[in-house]
């Protein structure tokens, strides 16, 4: 086996990274009685425990993230394995699409959640720091609910997957 290095070539490092399967998260708000959405498989958790901590990183390109940093609250939907066509709409250019039909929860303190979802969690920013060409947020978890009856969505080498035993 030979180890090349790749660093000038970003889609490489892009299908290098694409490797890792992980879980599609949308994170909404309401932006002052306008909703956002940003998608993003680049979330973990686990973080922190006390207090709990979560974290995704976005573009600093990124021409949501600025309207929704300030929300008091952000609602952190997982998708659900039966929600990848809901995914691809949420993360479309079109941003008059990205709410259509489907049914959103609201929780009083403003965080926005997607029905049919096997994991909320309501959120408010903890902390920024910059990363490259992108941002890592943290973000505190205030409140959660769970649906252990639905599997995720995951994300693996450019296409959506389902969970499976091995």
């Amino acid at each position: 086996m030979t180890l090349t290095a790749h660093r000038s070539d970003p889609e490489l490092i892009r299908s290098a990274f694409g490797r890792f399967p992980s879980g599609v998260v949308a994170l909404a708000a309401d932006t002052g009685g306008d909703p956002a959405v940003l998608v993003a498989s680049s979330f973990t958790v686990g973080v922190s425990l006390d207090p709990p901590l979560v974290l995704f990183a976005v573009r600093n390109e990124s021409s949501t993230w600025p309207r929704m940093r300030g929300s008091r609250r952000i609602g952190v939907s997982l998708l659900s394995a039966d929600q990848a066509e809901l995914c691809r709409r949420l993360a479309g250019r079109d941003w008059t699409a990205r709410f259509g039909e489907e049914p959103i929860e609201r929780t009083p303190e403003g965080a926005l959640l997607f029905a049919g979802s096997p994991l909320w969690l309501d959120c408010s920013v903890f902390g920024e720091i910059p990363a490259g060409d992108h941002r890592v947020v943290l973000l505190e978890v205030h409140q959660f609910w769970q649906d252990n009856a639905l599997d995720p969505l995951i994300f693996h080498g450019s296409a959506f997957r389902r969970l499976e035993a091995a």
